[in-house]
């Protein structure tokens, strides 16, 4: 009987054939049955087999060679652990094998039917009782339902038990820091016990992050795990052979946070959006998805930096089929139909349509660079925006300067189409000065700039003069007061504190009205000097007119034909370099004022002094 037990040593285990031989020796019962599993024999007695597994009583009825499955619950291990309990051998459960050994149990159907105690109960005990109170106890065990053992973990539910057990914990972790020992930190990829939710199978992590939210975890919490879990498996890896897994994975990542709305919205940055939606673009997301993210992105435009945008890829032939752009330019389109009007003032202080149009101008200027964008499209990207969400022009205008001058073949009527869609008065006195001096600019605009820092200097000259008047002559009817107005001289007069930038403005709007004036002046110098010698041509036309010679009298007509066109071929570089000349020497001015309180005081008497001079001289002028 010995050497019985003896030849199947090579297949069986050295401490299962010691417990079959001491069994054997107490009965006296020879070994009967022989179970077969992968490439193991186990020769065993019948009694207990039949005694606890409901499956082995079954089997024995026909044959004492049972053989079971290629997919027998964790092989021959977890068969071998079985065995020995079927010899009531004390066994020594770990959360490794605890999985295992219950499901092993569950094939062998050794339940309490069979038998009070039996290996399912106990596995259940040890699992509730101790496995799934420990964070790395439930870990270890819901790695282990994998591979062939998934159907019977979900059979069993031990997946949901150890899903809803490590969320409870991490729960109370966010309630009480000290339950587990590691508190909570903003920098919570740094937490261990986040990196090893990361580190999960993304259908474990998927159940997990919903059973949080059904436990009541805060959004502001959970969010930031569904996005440190992008960044690892999604966003940080290069598309392979796996493209069909991880567009599985980006698909469910999309829905745990689309579904939120609003909740998710405040916490996840439009630059995680902006990151997936470019990982969308390379795995082929499906487009229902894909028209989600789109709207997502597009409720959040005025969160975003420009650094998060999607950059056409160099190197292409068209740039019109870029799909970067194109998601781009339907992003937009679709903040401005929404019209979200909804955003809490405490999101959103500035203008949203506002702070949105200066990103879109700001990406084109980016794109603008590339000497393949047709000026067609460039206009159509243009108009994406409406012209009355543009506040501010400036970006605008980098954008056309730089598509400008990175297509020099560009016709005078394409420079004009593209500059009718700025607004000079929009423009800020920088961006005026760089119009003025741009050789790409068209003259057009270069006369609107000047019209409109003419009217906003006239404008400026006329509250200059009415603030003054109220100020020191409480007359508001608009007329100049005369001298005899003015305070008495021997009383000392006293001026208003001036701050720096009241002495800047007074001071820059006085010396421009004192340049003024000697404008009027010369001008009208000039008128009389071209009254007399106007007087003088009439005398000398109305001699080549009625003279006997009619010769003289056509050729001084084609003279004047001559004139005209000679007008109309008059050179505008002078005149731009005079005009630049002009707008320097106003940036300049703007930069007086630098000097002590005492020098301004000084210097505000001596601007009264000049504006009392300069209504004298208007006065006289006047009369």
């Amino acid at each position: 009987m010995v050497r019985s037990l003896l030849l199947p040593l090579d297949h069986t285990s050295l401490s299962a054939l010691r417990i079959m031989f001491c069994r054997s020796l107490e009965t006296g019962m020879p070994i009967s049955v022989t179970v077969r599993i992968e490439d193991k024999l186990f020769h065993l007695h019948e009694a207990p087999l039949v005694a606890k597994s409901g499956y082995l009583r079954k089997a024995l009825r026909f044959s004492s060679d049972v053989a079971l499955p290629m997919d027998f619950p964790g092989g021959s291990e977890a068969f071998e652990m079985a065995a020995l309990f079927l010899y009531d051998s004390p066994l020594p459960p770990e959360p490794s094998t605890v999985l295992a050994l219950w499901c092993a149990a569950g094939f062998l159907e050794m339940t309490e039917e069979c038998s009070p105690g039996n290996l399912c109960e106990r596995a259940d005990l040890y699992l509730n009782r101790v496995v799934l109170q420990s964070w790395d106890g439930a870990l270890v065990v819901l790695w282990s339902c994998r591979g062939r053992l998934r159907q019977w973990a979900d059979k069993l539910l031990v997946v949901s038990r150890c899903v809803e057990s490590l969320a409870f914990m991490a729960c109370m972790e966010m309630l009480d820091p000290e339950s587990i020992g590691r508190p909570w930190s903003r920098e919570a990829a740094k937490d261990q016990w986040v990196k090893d939710l990361i580190a999960l199978p993304f259908e474990f992590f998927r159940s997990i992050i919903e059973s949080l939210r059904r436990q009541g975890m805060e959004e502001k919490y959970v969010s930031p795990l569904v996005v440190f879990y992008a960044n690892k498996w999604v966003n940080s890896k290069k598309t392979d052979e796996h493209r069909e897994e991880e567009n599985t994975t980006l698909e469910g990542l999309l829905e745990l946070l689309l579904t939120q709305g609003e909740k998710s919205r405040r916490v996840i940055p439009v630059g995680f959006f902006f990151a997936m939606l470019s990982k969308s673009l390379k795995l082929g997301l499906n487009e229902d998805s894909k028209r989600s993210l789109e709207e997502q992105i597009a409720s959040l435009l005025h969160f975003a930096q420009i650094e998060d945008f999607l950059l056409p890829e160099s190197g292409m032939e068209l740039i019109e089929s870029s799909l970067e752009l194109k998601v781009m330019e339907r992003i937009f389109s679709l903040h401005v139909s929404s019209k979200h009007e909804d955003f809490d003032a405490k999101s959103s202080p500035l203008n949203t349509h506002s702070m949105v149009a200066e990103l879109w101008d700001r990406y084109l200027s980016l794109i603008a660079i590339n000497p393949k964008l047709e000026t067609a499209h460039f206009t159509n990207l243009i108009q994406v925006i409406p012209k009355m969400d543009r506040e501010k022009h400036d970006h605008l205008y980098r954008a056309i300067s730089t598509f400008m001058q990175e297509h020099p073949h560009l016709s005078s009527e394409q420079k004009v189409a593209l500059c009718r869609y700025l607004d000079c008065q929009k423009l800020s006195q920088p961006m005026c000065i760089q119009a003025v001096q741009n050789e790409s600019m068209p003259l057009r605009l270069v006369v609107q700039v000047l019209s409109v820092q003419q009217m906003q200097t006239y404008q400026a000259f006329k509250e200059l003069s009415e603030s003054f008047r109220e100020m020191h002559f409480g007359d508001s009817s608009g007329s100049f007061p005369s001298s005899r107005c003015q305070p008495p001289q021997d009383q000392p007069q006293e001026f208003p504190e001036l701050t720096e930038v009241d002495y800047e403005s007074t001071s820059f709007r006085i010396r421009v009205l004192e340049e003024e004036l000697m404008d009027l002046k010369r001008s009208l110098k000039r008128q009389n000097v071209f009254e007399s010698s106007k007087r003088l041509d009439l005398r000398r036309t109305s001699f080549w007119l009625f003279g006997m010679d009619g010769k003289s009298g056509l050729k001084r007509r084609d003279s004047s034909d001559q004139c005209i066109s000679c007008f109309t071929s008059i050179s505008w570089s002078p005149q731009r370099k005079k005009v630049n000349m002009l707008l320097n020497t106003f940036k300049r001015i703007t930069l007086i004022g630098r000097s002590s309180r005492n020098k301004k005081q000084k210097e505000a008497v001596h601007a009264t002094k000049s504006r009392t001079a300069a209504c004298k001289s208007i006065e006289k002028l006047k009369g």
